[in-house]
């Protein structure tokens, strides 16, 4: 059976269209109840049933990225069940527009690698280099995903205090080890499709449209690091220790923070004396997640000037 083109040969733009669309129904759910766990998994299986072209790479890739998007579902389900919503929306959860923005950019997270598996047609027989290290970096970064979020779960159960940063497992290596997860199952599925581009000859333009599918792991990360990801947490998390007044809270934190890495796991003992430039560039600990604590003390002095 042929394959059955809509909108363009490669599936970019009814993928896009699909993934939006069920973005933005599943944002409405969310604001109409006040609840903001909602993810999905059909854009991937739409492509590889549109596409028609059961190429083994095409059913494992389409495969990983349901598994992905179901654990992290059924995760984020389990979670809002268990302790209630994400503190980190609490302040613009009541806002329509700041609430909206959240769910939106991740209507972008899956269609661009979902819609290169349908250039199945020069696909060379499954089990090239780059399929074993996109399934081996999927596979990493799902575990490290799942352990660090069953980890982090365990911890807010126990009711732990107040102010006081998780470093328990991996989190002992990284403040955001599910980020970094994350990150590292989109690149291993965008690595494990780009092999039809690699081992073989293709147009030009499949060659384009495919490399270009780059897209959705530059995204993610843009997504996590810019976004809805890294900065709801990190600034807000230090301010709170802050202004809660308690010295040696602060104190520890600030030591924490100098410390643990940000995003990539690595051992406190080789993190810690690495020069500040280096933290701030390589390492993704960027200026901007950084808490001023002049700013708040001024902030602090004209609440109480105006009261």
């Amino acid at each position: 059976m042929s394959s059955v083109h809509v909108l363009d040969r490669y599936y970019l733009a009814i993928t896009a269209l699909i993934t939006v669309a069920w973005q933005l129904a599943g944002f409405f759910v969310a604001w109409t109840f006040q609840f903001d766990k909602i993810t999905d998994f059909t854009g991937a299986l739409l492509t590889l049933l549109l596409g028609n072209t059961y190429h083994a790479r095409n059913i494992v890739a389409s495969v990983l990225i349901m598994i992905w998007a179901a654990r992290t579902a059924g995760f984020l389900l389990y979670r809002v069940l268990k302790i209630g919503s994400d503190s980190r929306f609490d302040t613009i959860r009541a806002h329509f527009f700041k609430f909206g923005r959240y769910p939106c950019p991740s209507s972008c997270l899956i269609h661009p690698a979902v819609s290169d598996l349908a250039l199945g047609g020069s696909n060379p027989t499954f089990g090239t280099a780059r399929d074993v290290v996109g399934i081996v970096l999927w596979a990493l970064g799902l575990a490290i995903e799942t352990v660090s979020d069953a980890q982090k779960l365990h911890y807010k159960l126990n009711k732990p205090p107040k102010h006081k940063p998780f470093t328990g497992g991996l989190w002992k290596w990284s403040r955001h080890p599910p980020y970094f997860g994350e990150i590292l199952c989109w690149w291993g599925i965008w690595t494990l499709t780009i092999s039809p581009s690699t081992n073989r000859t293709l147009p030009s333009s499949a060659k384009a449209a495919q490399y270009g599918a780059v897209v959705s792991p530059l995204f993610t990360m843009l997504v996590l690091l810019f976004f809805s990801g890294i900065p709801t947490a990190e600034k807000p998390q230090a301010q709170r220790v802050y202004l809660s007044g308690d010295a040696n809270a602060w104190e520890a934190y600030r030591a924490y923070l100098d410390d643990t890495s940000i995003l990539i796991p690595i051992p406190p003992a080789l993190y810690r004396p690495l020069p500040k430039v280096v933290k701030r560039t390589i390492l993704f600990d960027f200026p901007l997640y950084q808490f001023d604590e002049s700013e708040a003390a001024d902030d602090a002095t004209t609440t109480r000037t105006e009261s």
